[in-house]
This record gives C-alpha cells, sequence and structure tokens, in this order.
C-alpha cells in the first residue's frame, strides 16, 4: 500500500474489511479450536478450519502488502513460527490440542503485546515502525 494519506471512504472501507477479516477468522478458530479440544470428528469442524486458515492468509498477506518488514518484526516472525506449528498437526497428530494452545498463547503476544515487543525487528536488534496501518 502506498504512502499516500487515505480517503475518508478509503480508510472506513479498508477498517471494515479488515474487521470483517478478523471476524471471520476469529470464528474460524473458534470453531476448529473447540472441535479439537473436544476431540469432535474432524469432519465436523473442517469447514471452520478452512475459513481459518484462508482468512489468516488473507490478513497476513494484508500485512505484507503494507509493509514487508511485518515479516522482520517479531509479530511477523511469531506468526510464521504459528503457522510452522499448525503444521506439526500432521505428524503429531496426537498433540492437536497442546500445539493448539500454543498458538492460541502465541496469538495472545501477537495480538496485546506492548508495541516495543511486536515492533521489535529480529534483524535489527530494535524497534522498528512501520507504516501507520489502518486497525481492525
Amino acid at each position: 500500500m502506498k504512502n499516500t494519506k487515505l480517503s475518508e471512504r478509503q480508510f472506513w472501507l479498508q477498517r471494515l474489511g479488515k474487521t470483517a477479516l478478523r471476524a471471520i477468522h476469529i470464528l474460524g478458530i473458534t470453531g476448529a479450536g473447540g472441535g479439537i479440544l473436544l476431540g469432535v470428528a474432524q469432519e465436523d469442524w473442517l469447514v471452520y478450519w478452512c475459513m481459518a486458515m484462508t482468512t489468516g492468509s488473507l490478513l497476513m498477506l494484508w500485512e505484507i502488502v503494507r509493509d514487508w518488514r511485518w515479516l522482520i518484526q517479531l509479530k511477523g516472525v511469531l506468526t510464521l513460527v504459528k503457522l510452522g506449528l499448525l503444521t506439526l498437526f500432521i505428524p503429531f497428530a496426537s498433540y492437536k490440542p497442546e500445539l493448539l494452545i500454543t498458538v492460541l498463547l502465541l496469538s495472545v503476544v501477537v495480538s496485546h503485546g506492548p508495541a516495543g515487543l511486536r515492533h521489535f525487528s529480529v534483524i535489527h536488534g530494535r524497534r522498528i515502525d512501520a507504516r501507520k496501518e489502518v486497525k481492525g
């Protein structure tokens, strides 16, 4: 996304779009997470899993397009670590609940940790602030 100032209409469209994506993502995480933690048959929560993975990928792409530095900030790095943990669902299927809980706890750090932690660059060893972001 460009450095140019957004019009009020563009701002609200982006804000509402990102909020909608995040809401659907949380719904997907809730459905899939409940199924995994309660030992429900996979076919009963698979649609939620697909919803979470699709919206999560779109949110990640949104951040990378907005500012590539997201990839070297701790919030981006931890998101990639979460994806790595999710891939362990395949070889370590019996540990899905534990892996999911770890991913959820990392999500809290990424979403609610202090800016100095979330914006910390693993390459530069200091906080790197990205372009102004549209919250959502």
